[in-house]
């Protein structure tokens, strides 16, 4: 019931404030409402019943945007819709100080390694896994673009939901029990900067950044306050149609009142897991786009190593690879993904984790195609 009210208090406060700019922004500026409808077909090696079946249709998620300016000010929302739950993704206010500095409020991404995304495909990279990328919470950010210079600072007050909740887009540090052990770690009073420097040559550009993020992470069972931090190093480059990029990072969690130091909860899109409280993360992804005259189409190759680095040395590293296509063409974006697991939670059938003692030593495949339609 609660949520059901918030999600009601969300919808009534969006249509108050659109409607309040409408009459105005569409003279000047303007709003634009739009949305995705996306199903998805997978088919898992490691489960009986999905090749009993021969795989499985299902709908994946409806969302709904907002995108309204007036002026210097504006408000960009995506409000999404699943089978079993419903989520905002983000939601934020924003300023134009001038042309190259703009203040955003409320849930927005957090600027944290390669600009936008370090995958191509629907399955995301192995730091999504571990919460550094694509993660949204609430908070304010400035961002700075001129000249090839793109700087982001931020401060997070926690993530958008409470730690309690796993039915969220990006993954956040979990409180509840997992495999017997409690966990009562909660987001807090974070920090992010992000500098990169995108260089100009012949057949495309090529960006250079590093990122950093720390914060507190408090326990609700004792009040007491760790910490945690990341950073990273990421380059992005384009040339004739190709895209190469590469990031390496660190992080580490080091919470307050740990049952056990060498791990800590992670909660994304309706469940959670345990992963290895500090390791090391690297990404290598390549990609060719073709342009086609009814749209274009993206192959890739997108791979992550985790190495743990922890006190406990039985803790295994994981790895996800992606192979796959993205097509393009009018209003749909299909992507077609084989993907393969060693150790790593949603695409292995015993690990479900990152980074802990692995469970065998085979490397779990699943077929995966997610067709979307955009309006």
């Amino acid at each position: 019931m609660m949520r059901t009210n918030k999600f009601v208090l969300s919808v009534v406060a969006s249509a108050i404030a659109l409607s309040g700019m409408s009459t105005l922004a569409h003279a000047e500026d303007g709003i634009n409402i739009g949305g995705a409808v996306r199903v998805n077909y997978s088919y898992k090696d490691y489960s009986e019943s999905s090749k009993d079946k021969a795989g499985d249709l299902t709908f994946d998620m409806a969302s709904l945007r907002f995108d309204g300016k007036l002026g210097n000010w504006g408000l960009k929302s995506d409000y999404r819709f699943t089978s079993s739950t419903n989520y905002i993704k983000y939601g934020y206010a924003y300023y134009d100080l001038n042309p190259e500095w703009e203040l955003q409020f409320g849930i927005n991404q957090v600027p944290f390694g390669n600009i936008g995304y370090i995958s191509n495909s629907y399955w995301f990279g192995l730091p999504y896994y571990l919460g550094f990328e694509d993660d949204y919470d609430v908070g304010v950010k400035a961002t700075f673009q001129k000249n090839g210079w793109h700087t982001d600072m931020a401060f997070y007050k926690n993530a958008e939901y409470a730690a309690s909740e796993n039915k969220q887009y990006a993954a956040d540090l979990y409180t509840g029990t997992i495999n017997g052990t409690e966990y009562n770690n909660e987001e807090t009073n974070q920090i992010n900067l992000r500098q990169a420097y995108t260089m100009e040559h012949q057949g495309g550009s090529t960006t250079f950044g590093a990122s950093v993020e720390a914060g507190q992470i408090y326990n609700a069972k004792t009040g007491n306050n760790g910490d945690r931090y990341a950073v990273a190093a990421h380059l992005d480059s384009k040339f004739n149609g190709w895209n190469l990029q590469l990031q390496a990072m660190q992080y580490e969690y080091d919470a307050a009142d740990s049952m056990d130091e060498n791990k800590i909860a992670i909660s994304v899109v309706s469940w959670q897991y345990e992963i290895a409280s500090k390791g090391q993360v690297y990404s290598v992804n390549l990609a060719k786009t073709i342009p086609t005259e009814w749209g274009s189409v993206k192959f890739y190759n997108d791979f992550g190593l985790m190495t743990p680095d922890v006190a406990d040395k039985t803790y295994d590293d994981s790895m996800q690879n992606v192979l796959g296509a993205a097509i393009s063409a009018g209003p749909t974006y299909t992507q077609v993904d084989f993907i393969m697991g060693k150790n790593m939670t949603f695409s292995t059938a015993n690990n479900d984790h990152i980074g802990l003692p692995e469970v065998g030593d085979d490397w779990d495949k699943r077929f995966n195609i997610s067709m979307a339609y955009y309006f």
